[in-house]
């Protein structure tokens, strides 16, 4: 009735992907010496459609995106999905201060003017979908359109405090069922009908190998400094502004977790109020942030990605 949109510390550089991979590692050195890595998926044949980049969430990689970067691959698009500093292959930064959404939408930014892409769409999960918003505040005409997988305008303080709970924090597993058991324990909340394989695959996302064979989360623990420097009691920032700079005037979606804490239905109301084109899909029995590989929210892709230029 509101007349909204349809509802729908320094590494080396990475080793080559298996043959068998559909993707190939992509590496770039940025302003203050860092060099990181993307997963590049080629799209199929047809007319030349506009690539997209796909930036994970606050602790995770572009390993998440293995199963729906593919899939978006095939309807035609080429696909980066990116490992933002201090994640997965990517180096991670002797100053953890900079461990920050514009630091990052820089180095994302640097990326597009590596490979000489002026414009693309971005699906970003969580903190990714903060840093698209950033990158529009900074090059406008570098996003075509925009994908926001449960995050938005305002954030709920419950989820940041759930997060903030486990972020940075050690982690001692001796193989990958202690691994899944970690896993799970953590994001059992949201994905309350997985089973033994799913999060056997999620832990193989979450965990990296160190030399010795043993494993260790895929992420830096100092990407929790400047999450933990802010006050714990202080209200979660108001991203209004710059949400509305992202999605004004542009092919926008936003898919929600049913049972998420960090975006919940009034918040993802609000931001279709603000907007009323912006597209909205919403997972059921997911939490934050779904995977996208669930179907409705790969229906709303697909509706999305076939009307985006």
């Amino acid at each position: 009735m509101f007349g909204f949109g349809r509802k729908h510390r320094a590494s080396a550089a990475p080793p080559a992907p298996p043959a068998s991979a559909p993707w190939v590692a992509r590496t770039w050195t940025v302003a203050d010496g860092l060099t990181l890595h993307a997963r590049d998926y080629a799209p199929s044949g047809g007319e030349a459609k506009l690539p997209v980049v796909c930036i994970h969430g606050l602790t995770r990689n572009a390993a998440d995106f293995e199963t729906v970067a593919p899939w978006m691959a095939a309807r035609g698009r080429r696909v980066l999905a990116v490992d933002v500093r201090g994640r997965g292959r990517s180096d991670r930064d002797p100053q953890p201060a900079r461990y920050i959404p514009p630091v990052y939408a820089g180095d994302i930014l640097c990326l597009l003017d590596t490979l000489g892409i002026a414009r693309a769409l971005f699906v970003g999960t969580s903190m990714g979908g903060i840093i698209t918003m950033v990158i529009a505040s900074l090059r406008p005409l570098a996003v075509a359109g925009s994908v926001l997988n449960d995050v938005g305008a305002t954030l709920n303080s419950e989820g940041l405090k759930r997060i903030g709970a486990y972020l940075g924090n050690p982690v001692k597993v001796s193989g990958w069922m202690e691994a899944a058991d970690y896993a799970r324990s953590i994001n059992g909340r949201a994905f309350p009908h997985y089973g033994p394989a799913q999060w056997d695959a999620f832990a193989r996302r979450l965990f990296t190998h160190n030399p010795d064979g043993s494993l260790h989360l895929a992420y830096d623990p100092d990407i929790a400094v400047p999450f933990k420097a802010a006050d714990p009691d202080a209200p979660p920032p108001d991203l209004t502004p710059i949400f509305l700079g992202l999605v004004s005037g542009r092919p926008s979606l936003l898919i929600r977790g049913a049972l998420s804490d960090l975006i919940d239905e009034g918040r993802a109301l609000s931001m279709r109020m603000l907007d009323p084109q912006l597209d909205y899909a919403e997972v059921k029995g997911v939490g934050h942030a779904p995977m996208l590989d669930e179907p409705e929210a790969l229906d709303a892709l697909a509706k999305f990605l076939d009307s985006a230029p």
